[in-house]
């Protein structure tokens, strides 16, 4: 699933997106540029340094978490492309 990045992804707001990536059972990956990070991992979060207008994408394992997706699309974090 591909995504733009909304504001920047920091301290307060990584912390939320690693604590809502971390109820999913499953494993899930970003991938930015040649950089793919563990999206449980706060300092991996963090080492991306992500800024809006960004690309990203998210890979599951298993089915796509709606409730994730829709949980950073909501707090403004993200936006589907």
């Amino acid at each position: 699933m591909k995504l733009t990045v909304k504001k920047p992804i920091f301290a307060e707001s990584a912390s939320m997106f690693v604590n809502r990536a971390s109820e999913y059972p499953g494993k899930i990956l970003i991938k930015k540029d040649h950089w793919v990070i563990d999206a449980k991992s706060l300092l991996g979060l963090l080492a991306l340094s992500l800024q809006p207008g960004q690309d990203v994408e998210l890979d599951f394992e298993g089915e796509p978490d709606k409730e994730f997706i829709n949980a950073i699309v909501e707090a403004g974090l993200f936006e589907i492309k």
